[in-house]
Formats: structure tokens, C-alpha cells, sequence
């Protein structure tokens, strides 16, 4: 039976999910524990893989742009109004929820499939928080901000090729110089394994819903990888199903969980958990709920918009991401001075954060 192309998007979605699943549950990949390894312990392994995934997709996604595979001003990331304010606001908010919670949205669906109930919690508070906020009670308040703090850009991102392929280059070569910074860093096969893969799934999403699923008459939306209203997606799905129709984002949260689930059987790592002192809970609430809601107004996550916005150049997703990381080094350095935090940052080893960061 031949597939059309809404069909190999969806399959195509499921692949891509089990592939970030896979990697993602093998090599720790999280920008929340790159955040604390390198702010805590000094080890910038994890970071390093962060870096090296958006170098990747930022030249993979702007060569399919360059060479008219995909047009990248049609992403949702390519807008030239909203709020600097709620998008600052949002990432910071995003960026501490992720470090209280001990993971962002792709970690805590990493985490479920090995089994980590918590994970759970986490997910469902942050996709219900999350919904909301982009169109339920804290929909007309979101409105009413965004009008009363709105700006208008001359362009979403840069207009002309010069300016474009200079910035890249810059950018990039930063990135690059922080990667051979630590000669180290190369040797740690998983975390290399995990930047270079990554980057690419995110320009396989933009490949396979801006071409493959190119259709005139049935046009999917221009998307990658992103996880937070797709978590919320994906619970409205569970609930109403028949009233709802599956997409590129749904299809990537359960290959994820999918991908994750059957890397933690054959390596043994699948364990059930759950809350071991109920004095967390609240921490893991709270912090779901900031990437709920700080998700919806900075309008992605550490993964939506540190590496797939951030793969468009988009001068919003620039500002998100820096709130973002904003947020962790707040929450970071909260957990550093608070005597009274039921976790103390100190005590956990490499192995815990890998283990246990959500």
C-alpha cells in the first residue's frame, strides 16, 4: 500500500522519536544536567554535547534553507511580532521549572520510559500548564500581556546571505572553540554519539515535514523537534481521540518514551521509581509547572528552542534560549545557597544526575 505523504510524516515522526529516545536514555543527553555538571562540578561534558548538537543543526537546517529544500521563514519560530517580555519571561521560567524539576520536557519522557514514575508527574503537570496557558485560563491574561507588551520586528531573523553565513560563522566558531577547548571531551564516545545525532534529528524533522511531507493540497506544518505542547497534545489525545487527528509532534513524544523504553530493557536500566520522600513532590510540581507555563510564553523548550528555534537564526529564539539558561543558573545557584534544600546539589555524583536528574 502505497503512503502518502501526511503517512510517511507520521511514520517518519515515530522514527525520529525512537531515535532521540535510544540516544537519549544511552547518553544522559539534557541540557539540565549539562547546567549543573558544569556549574557544580566543573565538567563540561555534557554541555559540550548541547553545544556540538546546535552547531549540527544549525548548519544541517541552514544548508536544506540555503539550497531551497525547506523554507525555514515558514517555521513558527519566523515571527516579527510579540512580546520580548513574556518571551524573556517565559525561558526564564522555563529554564528554572527544568532544574527544579531534574529535567526538561525530552528528559522527563527519557526518564518515563526507563521507568521513573516521577516523570510522569512531571509531564503531566507541565503539558496540562502548558495548554492553559496558551488557550485555557491563563489564555486572556497571556492575550492580554503579549497586546500590552507587544513589538514589531523589521524581520524575524537575518535578511540578507552576508549577514546570515557571517553570523554562522562567528556563532559557530565559538561553539567550535568551547568544543576543542577540552581535547577530553572527544574521547567520551557517548556524549559526541549524542551531540552529532541529535543535531541531526532535529534537521531530519525540519527535512521530513518541510519536503517529504510537502504536499499543495494537504500541507503539513513546517516543525521539528520540540516537547511541550506536544506533551499536552499528546494527553488531549489520550482523552479525546476520535475528536483529534495524530501530527509530527504527538508521534515524536511516544517514540521517544518507545525509544527510551527499549534501550533501558536491553541495558538493563529500566527500573520503576517513584517519590521517595514525599517533601519532593512540591519541588517537582513546582518546577513542572514553570515549564508548562514558561514553555507557552517563550513558545518552546530547551530542546524547541535551544536547538530546533535556535537552528532558524529566529532573533526570538536567540532571547528564549538565553532566558532559558538564565533560569538554570538562577536555580542552580538557589540550590547551592539553600541549607534547607531536600537534595543538596553537592551530594549527588555524575552517575546520580544521569540516573535520577528528573
Amino acid at each position: 500500500m502505497e503512503l502518502s505523504a501526511s503517512q510517511w510524516v507520521l511514520w517518519l515522526a515515530l522514527a525520529i522519536g525512537l531515535a532521540y529516545g535510544l540516544v537519549g536514555q544511552i547518553s544522559g543527553f539534557c541540557l539540565n544536567s549539562a547546567l549543573r555538571q558544569q556549574l557544580t562540578s566543573g565538567n563540561g561534558n555534557k554541555l559540550r554535547a548541547f553545544a556540538l548538537a546546535m552547531l549540527v543543526a544549525i548548519l544541517g537546517s541552514q544548508l536544506l534553507d540555503a539550497t531551497g529544500v525547506i523554507d525555514l521563514s515558514q517555521s513558527i519560530y519566523s515571527i516579527t511580532q510579540g512580546s520580548l517580555v513574556l518571551t524573556a519571561v517565559g525561558g526564564i521560567l522555563f529554564g528554572f521549572g527544568m532544574i527544579r524539576a531534574r529535567g526538561c520536557g525530552a528528559r522527563s519522557l527519557v526518564l518515563l520510559g526507563q521507568g521513573n514514575l516521577r516523570s510522569l508527574v512531571v509531564l503531566l503537570v507541565m503539558g496540562i500548564a502548558a495548554f492553559a496557558t496558551l488557550s485555557g485560563v491563563l489564555g486572556p491574561l497571556r492575550s492580554s500581556i503579549t497586546d500590552s507588551t507587544m513589538v514589531t520586528m523589521q524581520s524575524a531573523t537575518f535578511t540578507s546571505e552576508t549577514d546570515r553565513w557571517g553570523f554562522i560563522a562567528i556563532f559557530g566558531g565559538l561553539l567550535f572553540a568551547f568544543l576543542a577547548r577540552d581535547k577530553g571531551f572527544w574521547r567520551q564516545r557517548l556524549d559526541v554519539m549524542a551531540g552529532f545525532v541529535i543535531g541531526l534529528l532535529v534537521v531530519a524533522g525540519w527535512l521530513v515535514t518541510g519536503w517529504i511531507g510537502f504536499d499543495e493540497f494537504e500541507p503539513t506544518p513546517l516543525v521539528s523537534l520540540t516537547f511541550v505542547a506536544p506533551v499536552g497534545s499528546t494527553i488531549q489525545y489520550a482523552m479525546i481521540a476520535t475528536g483529534m487527528t495524530l501530527n509530527f509532534g504527538i508521534l515524536v513524544v511516544i517514540g521517544v518514551v518507545l525509544g527510551s523504553f527499549l534501550a533501558a530493557r536491553v541495558t538493563g536500566s529500566f527500573k520503576v521509581t517513584g517519590f521517595d520522600q514525599t517533601t519532593a513532590m512540591p519541588r517537582y510540581l513546582l518546577g513542572a509547572t514553570c515549564m508548562g507555563v514558561g514553555g507557552a510564553l517563550a513558545l518552546g523548550c530547551s530542546i524547541g528552542q535551544g536547538l530546533t528555534g535556535m537552528s532558524t537564526l529566529s532573533y526570538m529564539s536567540m532571547l528564549s534560549f538565553a532566558g532559558i539558561c538564565t533560569g538554570g543558573w538562577l536555580a542552580l545557584r538557589l540550590e547551592r545557597s539553600s541549607i534547607t534544600s531536600s537534595e543538596p546539589v553537592q551530594r549527588q555524583t555524575s552517575g546520580e544526575q544521569h540516573q535520577q536528574s528528573a
